[in-house]
């Protein structure tokens, strides 16, 4: 599956998430840079710590696991990363970018685990609803659909086939 999505300013970005860790009276240390990068670069997946640590390994950082679950809870601290997690219930990271200021919808396959992003605000009346009867401004929501995806359905339809 391609990365696709959106074109992402990874210098600014990278320029946003530094002065937001300086504010907060964090260093951007090189460790820190080299996970925001992998993370930048992975920025329509959802990695996991150790997914972050592999990829980190390829690129010859020789840094521990440690320092990478470390970086995540400072970034995740300072509103620059979501925790999300899926059917697998491995703790993964959404990197929020300009063009995520809120959060999106996820489509989770339960049968391969494929997940897709959906970049539209489905929930905006419902958030307004909210608002209105229980006088609660919501600042950010999580949705996730479970289900089949098109390949899981078309398998499941050719094996179907086979048993008839």
């Amino acid at each position: 599956m391609s990365k696709g999505g959106s074109v992402m300013d990874t210098k600014h970005e990278m320029s946003k998430i530094q002065n937001c860790m300086h504010n907060a009276g964090f260093k951007l240390t090189p460790q820190r840079q080299a996970i925001v990068k992998v993370l930048l670069e992975h920025h329509q997946e959802h990695l996991s710590a150790e997914e972050i640590y592999i990829e980190l390994l390829r690129a010859s950082f020789s840094f521990g696991l440690a320092t990478v679950y470390r970086t995540l809870d400072i970034l995740t601290d300072l509103n620059l990363l979501t925790r999300v997690s899926f059917e697998d219930g491995v703790a993964r990271y959404d990197l929020r970018t300009e063009d995520k200021n809120h959060f999106h919808h996820h489509l989770v396959c339960t049968r391969c685990g494929k997940t897709v992003e959906i970049h539209e605000d489905l929930l905006s009346d419902v958030e307004q609803l909210v608002l209105r009867n229980y006088h609660f401004k919501v600042s950010d929501h999580r949705l996730t659909f479970l289900g089949l995806c098109q390949d899981c359905q078309n398998k499941q339809l050719l094996g179907d086939d086979h048993h008839q």
